[in-house]
């Protein structure tokens, strides 16, 4: 297995912790089966999804920047 490396910011690794822990499972296995949600989904809504996190979060990228 391949491990990767991801910056995420305190208050949504805070909330990842949240989630994963009210459904009695590891933060990595919750990214794990999102991740795999996300690659079964269809091209075009994987797309819009990607589409929509960008633009949620375009101020948060911009502050990071």
């Amino acid at each position: 297995m391949i491990a990767i490396r991801i910056d995420i910011p305190e208050e949504r690794l805070n909330l990842l912790y949240q989630r994963a822990r009210s459904l009695g499972i590891t933060p990595e296995e919750l990214i794990r089966l999102s991740i795999a949600e996300l690659m079964m989904r269809p091209l075009p809504d994987v797309q819009q999804a990607i589409d929509d996190v960008v633009q949620k979060n375009t101020e948060l990228y911009r502050r990071l920047a």
